[in-house]
């Protein structure tokens, strides 16, 4: 037989074999969606919509509670309405849902907080303004923020130095309210041109900011691409890390579509005492509801440690 044809014959009966055993125990008895997860995933708001028939907010939140889901987010959150945002809250409160991170501000077109610039730390200040306000209403404190591009002018510790001067005062202004700023790294190969893309930066930044209101958002789907070795850098930047979102990779879908071991990494939050939200910020790899329940039994089977 030639190589080519064994190889290629031993990887389908390989991927046979991964996908019966995943399907089996996905699928077993104590994997029901009756039970609540060991850690808080958190789906997008109408991430199940096709299941549940609507976009409606109150469908959709009572559909995460009865899979056995803990927590929701919802990135667009500053952009709705106040008086969407208020039902949002009283419905997850109502339901016992916790709230995950939204995008405070996130502008990859522009160089923002690698300048040290007046009127960019204005425009900065004016969204942590709506933070403020969006935690008064709410009570909701987590405000993602990315750096932005980096630019081509100014020599790069210059631009390290003034993003951490950018962000002590953001984060000094943000504590007064118990907001914390998450920033997230960014992979370079889906973003190319931002500041920000791997854990080590980010854990440098953080620690040179020295403060609780500024912390890091590990996306395991970005730090994948950028740096690998998941587990042991998680170890590493613990103690800057304030929140997480996950997908798998490549594709950017559900865990166990791609290569990462997430019933590994979740074991290691899990053993680690976290408790708070892993944004489900992937796509799915399947349309409907036969796509809503593959994330589901994904989960189940990632949770099953």
């Amino acid at each position: 037989m030639e190589r080519r044809n064994f190889v290629k014959k031993a990887t389908l009966l390989g991927g046979a074999a991964l996908t019966a055993s995943f399907a089996g125990e996905a699928f077993a008895g104590n994997l029901s969606n009756a039970s609540q997860f060991k850690l808080k995933y958190a789906p997008g708001i109408d991430m199940f919509s096709a299941s549940v028939g609507s976009k409606d907010f109150a469908s959709n939140l009572q559909f995460i509670k009865d899979q056995g889901f803990r927590a929701v987010f919802d990135n667009d959150f500053p952009k709705r309405s106040k008086e969407d945002q208020d039902a949002i809250a009283n419905l997850l409160t109502k339901l016992g849902l916790e709230f995950g991170p939204y995008v405070l501000y996130a502008d990859f077109s522009k160089e923002s907080m690698v300048l040290k610039d007046e009127n960019i730390l204005k425009m900065l200040k004016e969204r942590i303004e709506v933070a403020k306000e969006i935690k008064k209403r709410t009570g909701y404190f987590m405000a993602l923020m990315v750096p932005g591009r980096y630019s081509q002018n100014v020599a790069w510790d210059y631009q390290a130095a003034n993003v951490i001067d950018n962000l002590r005062e953001l984060s000094a202004m943000a504590q007064t309210e118990g907001i914390v700023i998450v920033l997230e790294p960014l992979n370079l190969y889906d973003h190319p041109g931002l500041f920000l893309s791997g854990s080590p930066q980010a854990y440098m930044i953080c620690r040179a900011v020295n403060s609780p209101g500024c912390k890091i958002i590990f996306d395991v789907y970005h730090q994948q691409i950028t740096e690998g070795n998941i587990i042991p850098n998680l170890k590493r930047c613990w103690s800057e890390i304030g929140t997480m979102h996950c997908g798998d990779n490549p594709g950017r879908k559900e865990p166990t579509t791609g290569e990462i071991n997430y019933r590994g990494v979740f074991k290691f939050l899990y053993d680690k005492g976290y408790n708070g939200a892993i944004c489900m910020e992937h796509g799915k790899s399947k349309p409907g509801k036969e796509g809503d329940q593959a994330v589901i039994d994904a989960y189940r089977f990632c949770d099953n440690f």
